[in-house]
């Protein structure tokens, strides 16, 4: 379960690919393919390594207050894809 107020980081077997949409995220180890499909969420992906919690990455990215609970809805989706996985623990391996 996705909770914003534990920090975060991109996957480390995810490599994410910019692309004009956004990014695209690339998991090695499942080989699935997710679409991050604007730049602020890419922006927000990447500054959750740096940040002690989601909410903290949102405000470094200079997430609108309007857009927040889009990118938090994406972040959780994220996060249950294994894109983006709760710093201090790693996400259990899933079947291919």
């Amino acid at each position: 379960m996705f909770h914003p107020e534990r920090p975060y980081r991109c996957a480390p077997g995810v490599a994410l690919r910019p692309e004009r949409f956004g990014a695209l995220a690339y998991d090695f180890r499942t080989r699935r393919l997710s679409f991050l499909k604007s730049p602020e969420l890419v922006r927000v992906v990447t500054a959750l390594g740096d940040h002690p919690d989601v909410h903290a990455a949102l405000d470094a990215a200079q997430v609108a207050p309007g857009r927040r609970e889009s990118c938090l809805r994406a972040l959780a989706a994220l996060a249950a894809s294994g894109v983006v996985e709760a710093r201090g623990e790693r996400m259990p391996e899933r079947a291919a």
